[in-house]
Order: structure tokens, then C-alpha cells, then sequence
């Protein structure tokens, strides 16, 4: 067995580690742009967090960035966001210190459960060459394959079987997962007896778009499995990486996890009013259309922007200070978008006593921190708090 060596830093790490490895698990560390390494000497490294989170399995080398809002905590957000219907019991809520034990425990919990009154099946449109005709027959197949040839026929027809959309994306994730060295035992011969249940399904190929499926009766204890596998696909990747080294990598930015999940929980808060959310509004400073601003959020109703949100994730603890060029950049904002209001919404930080208002203008900012190490639920509730505040205002 390959003895591994460990690397484990925090996200808001400004020490570092130096760690000692070859030409080929740095090159290969490096591709995941999950933490930053800058050479010394005699094979030496010095590694640091790049503002990204996950972990980074080599050849002998286990590299892994911890979120400061914990790995359950953020398999919940990149869920959510991608998916509103992703809830909290989705992910293990056994405390996991390890990135991979915490995936592959909540991905097997969740596939264990939807396989277990059997597997679902559907029609697939299958072609095949046959020697006699079952379904349509393929003419423009049958004259170009084998002209003058009465057999086989290429036709096409419907087959009640499992490998439809909803399992090859169970078992593409499964698989995923199982490309990942060092798993413990118990987990790998899940993974593997899950696997082997869906014999017969194919495996998507790595860079293929995922298939399409419909939420529905038929597939509903399906879909909790499904929202950590299409996690799972979209955030992780299992391949050979620079020198052939194995390397499998679960990496994110989490400015972008904290963006996005502000994104959807808002617009979920604020589909009961009025109008519509779009998120990276397009508009400009100047009048001249040559300075162009972007708005995480911003809800229009009337055809006119009501409320406009920018998304923070900056903070380092309760007591950081927010960074005037936020304030600037919501002032150009509300300026721009003809608002009175401008929200700031931050990961953490103390809350201020109210709005700020700006000199000279009838402008205010709010800053608003969001308890991160809140409850999921009370969190969505502090958002929707958030937007209720904000379309009070905008009326």
C-alpha cells in the first residue's frame, strides 16, 4: 500500500507549509489551482490556500484546503445553488474531517436509499443491425451501411431498460468517486457493490454533456441522489493529470459557491413579488456605454430595476471591517440603476447600527452579514428576511 503523505491547511491561511515532493505531484497540485507553490530548494515547496477550498489526492500526497464553514456546510451550498431542492439531510451529518469521506458517504447514503426499492427503468431509443425488423427500419443507415444487402436491418425501437438518464448519472458519479486513491475499504466496496447494481447503464465519458432527465412521480426518491451526483460530476474531476500522475480533485472558489448560493436563495425569496431576478445585470456607468458594471443581483419589476444586491466574501471573522471599495462600487451601482438603496451582503462581519447614507446624495448602503455558521434553514431564513427588507423599501 502507498504510503501518503498529508498536507492540510486552512482556508484564510497566510502561513503556509513547506513540503517536500517531486516535479510531477507539484505540476499536477498545481493544475488544480487549489493552493499556490513557490519552488525553494533540494525538492522543497512552499504551499499556500489560492482562495480556493477542496482537497487534491496524488501519488503519495493528499493535499486538502478546509472551508471555514466546515465540509458538510459547504456541500450544502454548492447544492443548493445548484439546485433549491438540495437540503441539508442531502449530505452525511456524521462530522467528517476528510473532503473524500464526507463526499463518498453522502453520495453512497443517498444512492443506497434511491436503489433500494429497485432500479428505475425507462423507454430508451435504441439502434440496432438485427436479422429481422423490430421497430422502424433506419432506410438512410440500411442503404449506406449495406446496399443490396437484405440483412441484418438497421432499424430503431423503444426498450424498457435501466439505462436511461437518471442511472447513468448515478453511476458515472459512483464511478467518479471510485477513481479516487485511497478511499477507506468500506467505502470503496460500497461504492463498488452500488456500481455493480447498475450493470448494464453506461458511464458517461469524461467532457460528455450530462443527459437531461425530468423530475417526476416515477423518479422522485431519485432525486436526492441525483443533486449530489450532478455535484459530484460538476465539481470533481479523476484523471491521469500532468506525467501520468493519478490525481483526483474536488476544487472550488468559494467567492464563487458564496456568490452563487446568495443568488439562488434570493431569487427564490423574491419570487413571490412582483417582476423577475436576474443575476450579473448587465448595464453601465456612463453615458457613453464604454464603462460596463455587473450586479450580482438585481430584481426588476416594471421593467425598471427595484433592488440591487452585491454579494461578499471577504470577511476573515465577526469583527473584520468592511472594505470601503465595496461601498464605492454599490455607490456606482445605485447611481447607474437609479436606486435609493444599495445591498451589501457579507459572509460575516458585526452588523451596523443601519443604513449609510452618502454624502451629498440620497443614497443608502446597507451592509448586511449573514451567520454562516447558522442552521441551513435559519440561513435561507436571514435571507429571506433580507429580501423582504429590501422590496419594503423599494415600495
Amino acid at each position: 500500500m502507498t504510503v501518503s503523505a498529508s498536507i492540510s491547511l486552512a482556508e484564510l491561511d497566510r502561513v503556509g507549509v513547506r513540503h517536500q515532493m517531486d516535479d510531477h505531484q507539484a505540476t499536477a497540485l498545481s493544475a488544480t489551482g487549489l493552493v499556490s507553490l513557490r519552488p525553494e530548494s533540494d525538492g522543497w515547496w512552499h504551499v499556500l490556500p489560492s482562495g480556493k477550498v477542496g482537497a487534491v489526492r496524488t501519488a503519495g500526497l493528499d493535499v486538502q484546503v478546509r472551508p471555514k464553514v466546515g465540509i458538510a456546510r459547504l456541500l450544502f451550498f454548492l447544492g443548493y445553488a445548484l439546485d433549491p431542492g438540495f437540503r441539508p439531510e442531502d449530505v452525511t451529518a456524521k462530522p467528517e474531517p476528510d473532503l473524500w469521506a464526507a463526499l463518498a458517504e453522502s453520495l453512497i447514503r443517498q444512492v443506497e436509499r434511491a436503489l433500494a426499492p429497485g432500479i428505475l427503468q425507462g423507454y430508451v431509443v435504441t439502434d440496432e443491425a438485427l436479422p429481422l425488423v423490430r421497430g422502424r427500419i433506419r432506410f438512410a443507415d440500411q442503404l449506406s451501411r449495406r446496399p443490396a444487402m437484405p440483412l441484418p436491418i438497421e432499424v430503431r425501437f423503444d426498450e424498457y431498460a435501466a439505462d436511461i438518464a437518471e442511472n447513468r448519472i448515478l453511476r458515472t458519479a459512483l464511478r467518479r468517486m471510485l477513481a479516487v486513491p485511497r478511499l477507506p475499504a468500506e467505502a470503496r466496496s460500497r461504492l463498488t457493490h452500488l456500481d455493480g447494481r447498475l450493470d448494464g447503464v453506461r458511464v458517461l465519458p469524461h467532457g460528455a454533456p450530462q443527459p437531461t432527465y425530468r423530475p417526476s412521480r416515477l423518479n422522485a426518491r431519485y432525486l436526492p441522489a441525483l443533486r449530489l451526483a450532478e455535484l459530484v460530476l460538476r465539481n470533481q474531476s479523476a484523471e491521469p493529470g500532468p506525467g501520468d500522475v493519478t490525481m483526483a480533485a474536488f476544487v472550488v472558489n468559494m467567492a464563487k459557491v458564496f456568490e452563487d448560493f446568495v443568488t439562488t436563495a434570493l431569487r427564490e425569496s423574491l419570487v413571490e413579488y412582483p417582476g423577475h431576478t436576474d443575476s450579473q445585470y448587465g448595464a453601465h456607468l456612463d453615458t457613453e456605454l464604454t464603462i460596463p458594471i455587473r450586479p450580482d443581483i438585481v430584481h426588476i419589476a416594471g421593467d425598471r430595476p427595484v433592488a440591487v444586491f452585491d454579494a461578499k466574501y471577504k470577511l476573515e471573522g465577526i469583527a473584520s471591517g468592511y472594505p470601503n471599495a465595496d461601498a464605492y462600487q454599490m455607490l456606482a451601482y445605485c447611481t447607474a440603476l437609479r436606486l435609493r438603496t444599495g445591498w451589501l451582503v457579507y459572509a460575516q462581519g458585526a452588523s451596523p447600527p443601519g443604513p449609510r447614507r452618502v454624502r451629498n446624495t440620497e443614497i443608502d448602503i446597507v451592509h448586511y452579514p449573514l451567520d454562516l455558521s447558522a442552521p441551513p434553514r435559519d440561513l435561507l431564513i436571514e435571507i429571506n428576511l433580507l429580501a423582504q427588507q429590501a422590496m419594503h423599501v423599494a415600495n
